[in-house]
């Protein structure tokens, strides 16, 4: 089964993380009128909810599964822009296939084929960690080495995410409580000031833009078998990705499993480009 964060920007996690509501819903999901019309006499599951009210619908019959994402109006999401980073990717890789997308005066959806496998953070990958994150961490270098940089129209660069944070900061539109705890010592000023000291580029790579374990997806012998929730994908430094991708194994399976990830992925810890990549995602929008 695919499930999505569905264009989630709390601290990476499957929603386990104390105060960041992402994740399977836990209540009675209302199911917008939209994915009513778009079901017709499919069967209709909420398989995912973010904080800004976007959720992410399986829609089911006998013969056919589809997936729709749907955010509401007011949530600042932007599926447009993931649907055209899908238009892109699958020529290179397994994502999404997208389908078709709309919008009326509650928000916009976006349907697609599935991809097969369950979630690394499904029920049966939670118990079995290794396997996961080793798979999390392998997916992630395919990804990195098969997505073209050169024919890359978008963009993910840590100059062009601080330049966003800042007019964010600007508008007041950064508030420190939404931050992992280990950056809220911080005031908002502080942390831009860190920022601005860009660590000089490891490798350059078409970066997912939302490495958290739930994006990747396992088949049933537990190897990687592709990717969702590619929204904010564009030309980064790996670590970009790489500092996420480790960040959310311990919400997802508990401390320790870091490492297991880098060696997955053929890669070393660098604790100077993790800190900053984390902290940059905290003032993402």
């Amino acid at each position: 089964m695919e499930t999505s964060t569905g264009g989630s920007r709390v601290p990476p996690g499957n929603g386990d993380q104390p105060g960041s509501p992402a994740g399977p819903p836990r209540r009675r999901i209302d199911i917008p009128t939209a994915v009513e019309l778009v079901a017709g006499d499919d069967r209709i599951r909420c398989v995912w909810e973010n904080e800004a009210g976007g959720r992410t619908f399986e829609l089911r019959n006998r013969s056919r599964r589809r997936f729709m994402k749907w955010a509401p109006a007011e949530s600042g999401i932007d599926l447009d822009r993931e649907a055209a980073r899908l238009a892109w990717a699958i020529r290179f890789t397994t994502v999404p296939r997208y389908i078709d997308s709309g919008r009326d005066q509650t928000g916009t959806w976006m349907l697609t084929e599935p991809v097969l496998g369950d979630s690394a953070v499904s029920e049966r990958w939670r118990r079995d960690p290794r396997v996961a994150v080793t798979a999390i961490g392998e997916g992630l270098r395919r990804l990195h080495e098969v997505l073209p940089v050169d024919e890359c129209p978008f963009n993910w660069s840590a100059a062009d995410r601080l330049r966003e944070a800042r007019q964010r900061a600007s508008l007041g539109r950064i508030d420190p409580v939404t931050w992992h705890p280990e950056h809220r010592g911080l005031t908002v000023d502080q942390a831009l000031e860190e920022l601005g000291a860009i660590p000089p580029t490891d490798q350059i790579v078409v970066c997912h833009g939302d490495a958290c374990a739930p994006n990747t997806m396992l088949s049933r012998n537990g190897r990687w078998s592709g990717h969702v929730d590619l929204g904010a994908m564009g030309v980064g430094d790996r670590w970009a990705d790489l500092a996420v991708a480790t960040w959310s194994t311990n919400w997802n399976y508990g401390p320790g499993w870091e490492r297991e990830l880098l060696t997955a992925y053929g890669i070393e810890p660098d604790p100077t480009r993790m800190r900053y990549y984390r902290l940059l995602w905290d003032l993402g929008p």
